[in-house]
């Protein structure tokens, strides 16, 4: 029997939902028994379906209270410690790096515990202000014993950075599909204009210019237009709001209210200048919406294969024709395949083989 801890001590986004999907999953594969850990402050826990935090920490809210677990940091590690003793997992697996992970580190090598690490971003993105998260968690990739990648994209450049020192194998796999609730009617079963949703933050390179340059050219049928999530104001923001038929919501979407957001689009759209891979796009995937992506990064990987998407160069052109043909002929979604849960299974399966000693990486 393997026993494998799985955590992410984010309080909103991606990181809980895909530690909690994880964690789940790995509770299925035969031979292992999975734990999970949460911050206190996960919105996912306080949802109608909470899932079962085996070892909730109390992180932070704001720069003053990260501030202050990290002067505590002796006192947290101890307590970590304890939790290890109790729960003997053989492995952990941080399922996105955070600020606070390198405590969870000197905790495991206190414990002798395995220590794997999923990266999303091994670089930071144009618009983004955390240069010292992206040092933290080149810093607990350093202290990991295998790395994952959701993209070969994400593993060629975790390898060019060194990280990938010499009997450290890099794994890469696809992200798959993210359930956030009960799957929505299909897409383009309302009457009314096509629903096109942009989704995420708001940052420069999710070419949020590009999308408005290209909504004009996309013909004469109707589209409504929705921009949800948060980031600062830009040009581009601006442009959009300026045409008809946009709305932009510029503001933070709780756990909760994602299901909603994303049930009510046809189409969400991608429109970005680089990327790793795309949590929005796992969302919509597992909805049954269509995506229309651009062909950059580790969106081509993610997307190949996806009947319900569609790809286009990175242009005002190409994004514009993509959207003119999608919303022109309506078409209804793809028989359904094996579903997020086969998916997430299938990652589980793989990352306990990743686990296994004297596991090689890929060539």
């Amino acid at each position: 029997m393997t026993r494998v801890l799985v955590w992410q001590w984010g309080r909103r986004g991606a990181g809980p939902r895909i530690a909690v999907e994880l964690a789940r999953a790995l509770r299925l594969v035969p031979g292992t028994t999975a734990f999970l850990s949460l911050s206190t402050g996960a919105e996912i826990l306080g949802g109608a379906e909470a899932p079962v935090c085996d070892l909730p920490v109390a992180t932070y809210n704001g720069a003053m209270g990260l501030l202050g677990r990290l002067l505590l940091a002796p006192v947290m590690i101890v307590s970590l410690i304890r939790h290890l003793r109790r729960l003997r997992p053989d492995a952990a697996i941080c399922a996105m790096p955070g600020p606070l992970d390198l405590l969870m580190v000197a905790a495991l090598a206190w414990t002798g515990t395995k220590l794997l690490v999923i990266v999303h971003d091994a670089d930071s993105h144009p618009g983004e202000r955390a240069p010292l998260l992206m040092w933290l968690q080149r810093r607990l990739a350093r202290r990991a014993d295998a790395l994952v990648a959701l993209s070969t994209h994400v593993a060629e450049r975790l390898r060019a950075q060194s990280l990938a020192a010499p009997g450290k194998p890099v794994f890469a796999f696809r992200h798959p599909p993210m359930s956030v609730g009960a799957p929505p009617p299909p897409p383009f079963a309302h009457e009314g204009p096509t629903r096109l949703l942009f989704f995420g933050r708001l940052l420069a390179y999710k070419g949020l210019d590009l999308l408005s340059e290209a909504l004009p050219l996309t013909g004469g049928r109707p589209m409504e237009v929705r921009i949800v999530g948060s980031g600062p104001e830009s040009d581009a923001l601006a442009a959009l709001r300026g045409q008809p038929c946009v709305t932009v919501e510029n503001r933070w979407v709780a756990e909760e209210a994602v299901a909603g957001v994303i049930g009510w689009a046809d189409i969400l759209v991608l429109p970005y200048r680089e990327a790793s891979q795309s949590g929005a796009a796992a969302v919509a995937l597992a909805a049954g919406r269509w995506v229309v992506a651009t062909r950059v990064g580790g969106l081509m990987e993610q997307l190949a294969d996806e009947p319900l998407a569609v790809l286009c160069d990175p242009d005002t052109a190409s994004l514009a024709a993509a959207l003119r043909d999608l919303n022109g002929t309506k078409p209804p979604p793809p028989a359904s395949g094996a579903g997020a849960d086969a998916a997430w299974l299938d990652l589980a399966t793989a990352l306990i083989g990743c686990l296994a000693p004297g596991t090689p990486g890929p060539n």
